[in-house]
């Protein structure tokens, strides 16, 4: 049995692509040992395989990097292994030297593009550093993969690699309902799940809501800006409209997804990562037989245009906005959508995953 130790630089609870490809892993017969970061918040975490987590002094930046992939590297270094697999730019280096090191096979899964995230834009010594590890490191891998199509032209143009596509598609599963912890009057549902981080479009809609009578709009995520959008809901007075529910189990997602009438992906065009970025909320609200709204990118609208579950975004005026998503809540997709949530599902990407740990 080959023992595979997988590498995330989050607390494990949270990361659904990951904890899907160590469950595939496991049932083919690997040895899995999951390593992550320990917060002070970080929930109990049962799996089926080993999982590990890096207690870490400092909680982010340069220091919190350079803490945690040290403490990594050496975890990795005298742990019994026969692949590495590592997720994301940030957990590269110590697993490429230590394959190096103990000439072990590295597999790579890029969730995006790590170094055009906006929150580097207006960092570009720390943009550079991470352009730096992945140019050095990425034309010299063979076993690659990502999330999109548009990540792996972007990858195996730039560096000369084999990067393969596996999309982040959620399991089949069945549709349970839950509540949400609040009342709300036959109002129409607007959902938006995932990170509260710059241009996701959240500032957006929080200027559309004024023009949508009879809807409410639910945030379940955490980030960097859910300080500023509680603020900003405070001094629109949109205290009746806005629902926050924070970070949430991926279990208790499942059954408040299916209660939305709309699921929102409007991302902003900041930079690369974004333009390409195919967010696994898009699939789950499918999943949950949830139309869409999402940003007039190239993986997203994809989506919309192959399998008809929504509509993609016209134009980005707060009151334009408005109105096409009370003419998005007026039309039927439920035929459309039982189509797409049985075949967007992780299942279906299984065969492909095995064939590259096989040739690893």
């Amino acid at each position: 049995m080959k023992k595979i130790i997988v590498s995330v630089s989050n607390d494990l609870s949270i990361d659904q692509r990951v904890e899907k490809v160590c469950n595939t892993l496991f049932n083919a017969g690997y040895e899995i040992l999951l390593i992550g970061k320990k917060e002070a918040n970080s929930r109990p975490i049962q799996r089926r395989y080993s999982t590990k987590r890096i207690a870490v002094f400092f909680k982010k930046g340069f220091l919190f990097y350079a803490e945690f992939n040290l403490k990594l590297f050496l975890l990795i270094l005298f742990t019994k292994k026969d692949l590495l697999l590592a997720n994301d730019l940030d957990t590269l280096l110590p697993n490429y030297i230590a394959s190096l090191l103990q000439k072990k096979d590295l597999l790579y899964d890029s969730h995006e593009l790590f170094p055009e995230i906006p929150e580097l834009i207006n960092r570009p010594f720390t943009k550079n550093i991470w352009s730096s590890i992945e140019s050095k490191i990425l034309p010299n891998l063979k076993n690659t993969y990502t999330v999109c199509g548009s990540i792996a032209k972007f990858y195996n143009s730039k560096y000369n690699t084999n990067f393969k596509t596996i999309l982040n598609l959620p399991t089949k599963k069945q549709q349970l309902k839950s509540e949400f912890p609040f009342k709300y009057n036959n109002q129409k549902i607007i959902l938006y799940q995932g990170a509260v981080n710059i241009g996701r479009g959240l500032e957006l809609m929080l200027t559309a809501l004024p023009f949508l009578e009879n809807c409410i709009f639910v945030i379940i995520g955490d980030g960097d800006i859910l300080d500023a959008l509680k603020k900003e809901v405070a001094i629109k007075n949109l205290n009746q409209k806005v629902y926050f529910l924070g970070k949430i189990t991926p279990n208790e997602l499942h059954q408040l997804t299916p209660i939305a009438d709309l699921g929102i992906s409007i991302e902003e065009d900041l930079g690369l990562n974004y333009r390409y970025a195919l967010p696994n909320k898009i699939f789950d609200y499918i999943q949950a037989e949830v139309p869409i709204l999402v940003s007039n990118l190239p993986e997203m609208k994809k989506i919309v245009i192959d399998y008809h579950v929504g509509e993609i975004v016209h134009d980005r005026a707060p009151e334009k906005l408005a109105n096409q998503i009370k003419s998005v809540l007026e039309k039927d997709f439920s035929n459309a959508l039982k189509i797409a949530k049985n075949k967007l599902i992780w299942e279906h990407q299984e065969e492909a995953l095995l064939a590259i740990f096989k040739d690893a």
